[in-house]
């Protein structure tokens, strides 16, 4: 039995190699985006192991939480998307405060000036009506950008107490008697410069509610409307770019969780909604770096949208720099945990149930190392065995089972929208086993239809080994299938860059899904059954090996016969009373590339 240690963040040289060499520049070309799935020790890396290194000497590290709101009320398993959604207005107060803080230590620095912050300003807006609404002038006396904004300039500071701009630049009583009069007046007209560039955006803003209302209440879109949304972020993002000195000034942007932005509520019609402000800032971003450089931008992400789809929505596939990541593999985590923490044979158990995932190890660890367990065994003493069925147990509850029930939900709503006469023609072609959902007003029939199609998937999933290329062939239609999407979104699936499996996140979470499958088939009445068998010969997903001009007779009837053949194993292999005989092939997780591929009906 290993000896009881406390818990270590273990060291991952090529990735930190990776990450660092992005951050030690000054200005980039590309935000960076690190992506994985859940479990797999992101954010640990990003705080326990670089942050602290990305705050020292010259370097200034902002990091933004955008779920940091949200992760006491969910399970760490649980997406973003099944969570009680932050308000947007929350989101955009932790990215503007972030973004002052640096531009302040900026403004202590000397790196950004005022007539900086004016040049930035007036590249991209027009700034004479703003202004005058400032300096309360509505009159016809004309006069330049420039020189409107020196005088509002000085009309800032009649309004800012010389406490504010003192705390602003961190000045106590014997820093200001170092100073000169002149240079005091300079750090002052810098502090009130970025005021009243926030104020001049603000009043910019105000011009534009009613048309966002209006956006909003029609469904339409604009461009610079959405894009006024992110004015000041992207303001000081340019002029941290702007003042980017190596060896004197180096910023940088952690942003984590960025996807929560896209489900984040707004207050009231004013607002751009969250998906629209998500890819506003991201958009800006990107134009940002590739027309002037920028800081370094780290993205950090568990939703396999940014693994491949979000390049070609913002682009192509370079448009940013890719970083993913899967954790360990069993023979570094094998390396890491035998005898520190795990013996040999508690890691052979765990590697064939559970698999390498850093998150999985750490809660089971602290499993084992819980008294509680053990006292409410009949016995007093718990085997290792005991522990990890505990565990998948917990798993099963507490993460998966809602899951499945939420992808039900979507599901649901699917077979709504059909109905509704919502989704296109192309979403319902010929032969796709989601083509006919009920064409009744009936929850129960709704549900049930539902239930058959994420049973029906799930099961091509253990038929194709729980790994499917969506880059070959015809493979990327899986994105045309509802239940993909309805797991992807709960999280439960990810759909992996390179190489381009689509997959479940842990081997532990692929166990818990067959569980639930061989669940569900139990718990079928006969005529269920039937309908279910009919539904997997006749409309079901199976694995296919794509042909050129069709499927012949011979690909058909194997394709049956291995239908028929998955139906007997399921229950013969998967259900046993103990974790053991729950197993599911694991190949896409030991690096193996399977060649089956789930394809459908055409």
């Amino acid at each position: 039995m290993a000896s009881k240690k406390p818990w270590r963040i273990i060291p991952r040289p090529l990735l930190e190699t990776i990450l660092n060499n992005h951050a030690q520049r000054h200005r980039v070309h590309q935000p960076l985006v690190l992506h994985g799935p859940r479990g797999v020790g992101k954010t640990t890396l990003i705080l326990e192991r670089l942050l602290n290194n990305w705050n020292n000497g010259p370097h200034i590290t902002g990091y933004v939480d955008f779920a940091d709101s949200i992760k006491a009320q969910t399970s760490p398993w649980a997406s973003w998307s099944n969570s009680p959604p932050p308000s947007l207005s929350d989101c955009r107060k932790n990215l503007d405060q972030c973004l002052e803080a640096m531009a302040e230590k900026a403004l202590r620095l000397g790196a950004i000036t005022s007539r900086q912050i004016f040049t930035s300003l007036n590249k991209w807006h027009g700034l004479t009506t703003a202004l005058k609404r400032v300096l309360n002038d509505s009159g016809s006396r004309k006069g330049s950008p420039a020189a409107l904004w020196d005088r509002a300039v000085f009309v800032m500071g009649k309004e800012c107490s010389g406490d504010e701009i003192d705390r602003v630049l961190g000045f106590g009583d014997k820093q200001k008697s170092v100073l000169s009069v002149e240079e005091g007046l300079y750090f002052k007209e810098s502090v009130l410069a970025l005021k009243l560039a926030k104020k001049v955006i603000e009043i910019q803003q105000g011009f534009r509610v009613n048309a966002i209302a209006n956006m909003n209440r029609t469904g339409g879109f604009s461009r610079s409307l959405t894009h006024s949304s992110t004015d000041w972020p992207v303001l000081l993002l340019d002029l941290l770019s702007q003042a980017a000195e190596i060896d004197h000034f180096q910023p940088k942007l952690v942003i984590n969780n960025i996807e929560v932005l896209k489900h984040a509520t707004v207050d009231d019609e004013f607002s751009v909604s969250g998906p629209l402000y998500h890819d506003s800032l991201i958009w800006r971003i990107i134009a940002l770096g590739a027309n002037e450089r920028s800081l370094p931008i780290i993205l950090v992400t568990s939703d396999s949208y940014y693994s491949y789809e979000a390049f070609l929505d913002f682009g192509y596939m370079e448009i940013f720099i890719s970083r993913e990541t899967f954790g360990w593999t069993p023979k570094e985590a094998q390396m890491h945990m035998v005898t520190d923490y795990f013996s040999q044979s508690e890691w052979k158990v765990i590697a064939e149930v559970l698999g390498p995932n850093p998150r999985h190890l750490f809660e089971l660890y602290a499993l084992k190392q819980n008294n509680y367990l053990q006292n409410t065994t009949a016995g007093g003493a718990s085997t290792f065995v005991d522990i990890v069925d505990a565990y998948l147990a917990y798993l099963q509850i507490s993460a998966v089972n809602p899951a499945l029930d939420k992808a039900l939900e979507i599901l649901q709503k699917f077979a709504i929208d059909v109905r509704n006469g919502k989704v296109p023609d192309d979403g319902l072609r010929f032969g796709a086993p989601w083509r006919h959902p009920p064409h009744v007003d009936d929850p129960k029939l709704c549900r049930e239809w539902a239930k058959l199609q994420l049973m029906d998937f799930i099961q091509s999933l253990v038929n194709a080994d729980f790994g499917v290329n969506y880059r070959i062939d015809y493979s990327e239609e899986i994105f045309d299938d509802p239940s993909a999407l309805a797991l992807l979104q709960v999280g439960l699936l990810y759909a992996q860059r390179d190489p381009p499996f689509f997959r479940p996140i842990s081997i532990g979470i692929q166990r818990c899904l067959v569980r639930w499958l061989v669940q569900q088939r139990m718990q079928l009445t006969f005529p269920n059954l039937i309908r279910f068998m009919w539904h997997r010969i006749i409309r079901g997903r199976l694995p296919w090996k794509v042909k050129k001009g069709g499927k012949s007779s011979t690909d058909f009837m194997e394709s049956l016969q291995m239908c028929a053949n998955s139906s007997l194993a399921l229950f013969h292999e998967c259900y046993v009373p103990n974790f053991q005989g729950i197993m599911a092939p694991n190949s896409c997780f030991n690096g193996q590339q399977n060649s089956v591929t789930l394809n459908y009906f055409l």
